[in-house]
């Protein structure tokens, strides 16, 4: 009786996660989606502590059991309400590794069992092996990528780029594998010195991955590692026989999957040209392959306040720079005030703005945002035209034209927000530097562009305080 409950237990998880993830793709239910598939989560979590059992007994140990749950569920709880929503991505980059790492461990448990089950005899346990390995090499790399990944979106590692690299990286991957196709024939202690220093390679393998790969290639990035964090976990379901576990870490790994290639496209690059172009990594900052552009004009908090005031049509294009400036409340306001004066206020949503999938989704999402708003880069591009005024709030390379026109720069052929064909063109900087890839933005140079310079929270708020006194 009590294993059917435990199986009704992982069958109600897994739909719940299955229902979860497909309320996930629509920011309007996307926070119900997320409370859903918790609670799947929890039901599998409880079953499996008071009703699994194994040759007879159940898991005992519950001090510990609950010891880490507590311990875990208050550092998780803390972290996730004081992160600022800049440092949302490196927040989800090491949550992700943290997967990567369990998978991992996992793996060198259920490896040292094997070694005492078998007594050392591994050749018998094909299977098994190839499972154990899969799980250690992926969910290392996962890790240790992640944790990569994490310190360069904080700005605490740098890229490393080296001639050869790609070459090392190649070659690594085949002494590991090599390593571990040759691991069941060894003796008992040296197989488990080969098996360590599978993991041991796996680790530096993830470190190498990341490192050359740009900071504009982040969102691709972190998409890809999910995705190696949930096969990964795959393989702890296969290893366990845990359907529950193994839905999971499928669902993880296919949604990362399938979200890596629509960034890909969305960027129209290759995944291969991801991993080996080092898209931002290698741009000389400031400037594009042609040099400097021309001067830029400014504008005033006054002109802008009277151009956006009358204008008929108003598109807002989010970027990091206004999560760096916490300034999505005010932009918010912002557009209830252009809205209170006859003005049609809407964001034009680009797939790979900020530094993670969804970034500004989530963070307009906090501000109360209407999701309806909320318009991707395909439909967005079809309105410019009949546009009065883009207000540009932080973005960078996701608008700039060389993405279309200069054949040498590095984000040539990366589709863009095609802001320059809307009437007026208000970019706010804080100053010229360039965004994520390193490269001096065309767009500023423009006919129809003004620079509004200034912190975005604060220029949004006097922007404001200039609208309501016309």
């Amino acid at each position: 009786m009590e294993l059917n409950i435990l199986t009704l237990s992982y069958l109600v998880a897994s739909v719940t996660f299955i229902l979860g993830l497909k309320m996930l793709s629509n920011p309007a239910t996307a926070r119900k989606g997320n409370l859903v598939a918790a609670a799947g989560m929890t039901v599998a979590i409880a079953g499996t502590i008071f009703l699994y059992e194994e040759n007879g007994q159940k898991l005992g140990n519950y001090g510990w059991i609950f010891g880490g749950i507590l311990i875990g569920g208050i550092v998780g709880t803390l972290a996730a309400k004081k992160v600022k929503m800049t440092a949302m991505p490196e927040m989800v980059s090491m949550f992700n590794g943290m997967g990567g790492a369990c998978a991992a461990l996992i793996s060198i448990v259920e490896f040292n069992h094997l070694l005492h089950a078998t007594e050392g005899d591994l050749s018998a346990h094909v299977p098994t092996l190839v499972i154990i390995l899969l799980g250690l090499i992926i969910g290392s790399v996962s890790f240790a990528g992640s944790m990569i990944a994490w310190g360069k979106l904080n700005g605490k590692i740098k890229d490393i780029v080296f001639n050869g690299q790609h070459l090392l990286n190649i070659a690594l991957l085949l002494v590991i594998l090599g390593l571990a196709v040759y691991l069941a024939g060894w003796t008992p202690a040296t197989a488990k010195m080969i098996f360590f220093a599978v993991f041991s390679l796996a680790i530096l393998y993830g470190v190498f991955f990341v490192m050359p790969i740009g900071g504009a290639d982040m969102p691709v990035v972190i998409s890809l590692l999910n995705s190696f964090t949930g096969v990964a976990a795959a393989c702890g379901g296969f290893l366990y026989d845990n359907k529950v576990m193994l839905t999971g870490g499928i669902l993880v790994g296919a949604a990362g999957t399938l979200l890596t290639i629509l960034m890909c496209n969305a960027m129209n690059r290759s995944l291969t040209n991801v991993l080996i172009g080092s898209f931002g990594g290698g741009a000389k900052t400031g400037a594009t392959a042609g040099g400097s552009q021309g001067t830029v004009k400014e504008i005033s908090l006054s002109d802008t306040a009277v151009v956006m005031a009358y204008a008929g049509k108003v598109y807002i294009v989010p970027g990091y720079g206004l999560a760096v400036a916490q300034a999505q409340h005010a932009c918010h306001e912002l557009e209830k005030l252009l809205e209170a004066k006859g003005v049609e206020v809407k964001y034009a949503i680009h797939p790979v703005a900020g530094r993670m999938p969804g970034h500004m989704n989530v963070l307009l999402a906090e501000a109360d945002v209407p999701y309806d708003k909320l318009v991707e880069m395909e439909h967005a591009n079809e309105e410019f035209g009949s546009t009065d005024v883009v207000l540009i709030l932080g973005a960078n390379d996701v608008v700039n034209p060389a993405a279309k026109t200069d054949t040498s720069s590095p984000i040539y052929g990366m589709p863009i927000l095609d802001v320059e064909l809307a009437k007026n063109v208000i970019v706010n900087k804080r100053s010229m530097k360039p965004g994520y890839a390193g490269i001096e933005n065309d767009l500023f140079f423009r006919p129809k562009t003004n620079m509004l310079f200034g912190d975005a929270k604060k220029v949004l708020q006097d922007l404001i305080a200039e609208i309501k006194n016309l």
